[in-house]
């Protein structure tokens, strides 16, 4: 009899650890103001991106990816959120004292706080700008076990800043200049990594790189860019904060990526030095594209490749960004030329975490994208606002995009019209040529702008 029961037992042990959810670490790299033209394998030119280039060739490589705004606040609550810019809770970058920028509500769940109750560990390390410690929007209050780096996206311009947070605890730097801090986050994140237990893992690594202020340590490599470039120096500029820029800002931008592609190279082999590749997903992107600012200089690099505009534009330079997915024995190496978005990541990610989604979204998940399994939905058109430069707006449906500017201030603001397939650069408007797809364009405006009194952006409501 007692045999009996001990077979019986048995046999609901491994049956139990059969239906076990067998939950994937997500590690999700996101650059700042990396433009589509910024990685070797989209085209540049100027300098190498090697690390990201492998993960790109050994996984999957989108040609057709959005980030959810053209700067940084909007685009991190899209992805946190999974809402695009109509919708989602912080639609602009608006500073909130004392420190930091508005902050996500209290009635916001992001997808990492589902993760964080389903009991992912979760993490963060680079750049937040989504709200204060002591408010709604703190990281620890949005899912984050752990957060090291800048609360401020403002000063996060900054690479030698007075401090940084470690969760609550102010990280003060009484020698500011030997501090390089994308180099001081890296190794926090680095730290986290290698100490990840038994639990599946959630990291957030919202690095700074290669976000203005371009200025980056003396060492070789920075020497070996000015070599290469033939740079001269340039004395006049000067950061935001009045000090000086470097001398070098061509130099100094490259070896700003080739010092993202180490971190990414670096990340990579700690993943597959802890023997846990098979079951960790990496994900590199860009929150928005390429930026002029504190000595960046996209012309020269080609930062938007063959697309019209640049950080703070609707056009595609503005918004179309890099995007690898790369997870060995699951993720196939592949290239796939339809069009996704940020905030699709919020249910690609719970549905890969095995874990029911309850809010409504935006998003729609990648999944059988990713996994090559079952039929993908697609959006029935993507949509973008932007709440500077007096209100943009921008809808892509199927091979069409429309735009609309100056829409704050002109109660009926021309639609620009392109075709993405013959016209990919969005230089010949063919509104004109095309009304029926102009009115069509102009529902998909009016239906994707939800109104929120805190983020007016239409002409009428910034006066209600």
């Amino acid at each position: 009899m007692n045999y009996f029961f001990t077979v019986i037992f048995s046999f609901f042990s491994i049956f139990t650890i059969a239906q076990k959810k067998v939950q994937p670490n997500i590690i999700f790299i996101f650059a700042d103001d990396l433009g589509y033209g910024d990685i070797s394998c989209y085209g540049q030119k100027k300098f190498e991106t090697p690390n990201i280039d492998k993960l790109a060739k050994e996984g999957m490589k989108f040609t057709q990816f959005y980030s959810g705004s053209t700067v940084c606040a909007p685009a991190r609550s899209s992805f946190l959120t999974g809402l695009h810019t109509g919708h989602t809770a912080i639609r602009g970058n608006r500073s909130f004292p004392p420190e930091g920028q508005t902050p996500l509500p209290d009635s916001i769940i992001t997808f990492v706080n589902i993760l964080q109750q389903n009991g992912y560990a979760t993490a963060a390390f680079g750049k937040w700008g989504l709200g204060y410690i002591t408010t709604s929007g703190d990281p620890n209050k949005k899912g984050f076990d752990k957060f090291y780096g800048y609360n401020c996206q403002s000063l996060a311009h900054d690479y030698y800043p007075d401090h940084l947070w470690d969760d609550h605890q102010r990280i003060d730097f009484a020698i500011r200049d030997s501090m390089y801090s994308a180099d001081i986050i890296h190794q926090q994140a680095l730290k986290y990594l290698k100490n990840t237990g038994d639990k599946p893992f959630f990291m957030y690594l919202p690095y700074t790189l290669p976000h203005a202020e371009v200025i980056v340590p003396h060492d070789s490599t920075y020497h070996y860019y000015i070599w290469k470039f033939g740079e001269q120096p340039v004395t006049a500029k000067r950061r935001y904060d009045g000090r000086l820029l470097g001398d070098y800002p061509r130099a100094s931008f490259a070896a700003m990526m080739t010092r993202l592609d180490n971190y990414v190279g670096e990340i990579v082999n700690m993943v597959r030095q802890k023997g846990m590749a098979n079951n960790t997903l990496i994900i590199f992107t860009s929150d928005n594209g390429p930026h002029k600012e504190g000595g960046g200089d996209p012309d020269f690099f080609n930062s938007n490749g063959i697309y019209k505009g640049i950080k703070r534009d609707l056009y595609e330079g503005g918004i179309r960004v890099p995007f690898i997915a790369y997870w060995p024995g699951k993720i196939s190496s592949s290239v796939i030329d339809k069009p996704a978005a940020l905030w699709d990541l919020y249910p690609t990610i719970l549905q890969l975490a095995q874990i029911p989604i309850m809010n409504k979204i935006d998003g729609i998940s990648l999944v059988p994208t990713f996994l090559n399994k079952g039929q993908q939905k697609q959006h029935e058109y993507f949509y973008w606002e932007f709440h500077e430069n007096d209100g943009r707006q921008a809808v892509r449906w199927g091979k069409w995009k429309a735009i609309k500017l100056s829409v704050a201030k002109d109660p009926d603001p021309t639609i620009e019209l392109y075709d993405l397939e013959k016209d990919p650069g969005e230089i010949n408007n063919v509104a004109a040529q095309h009304p029926s797809i102009v009115e069509k364009m102009s529902t998909f405006f009016s239906a994707a702008h939800q109104y929120d009194p805190r983020w007016p952006l239409l002409f009428g409501e910034v006066t209600r």
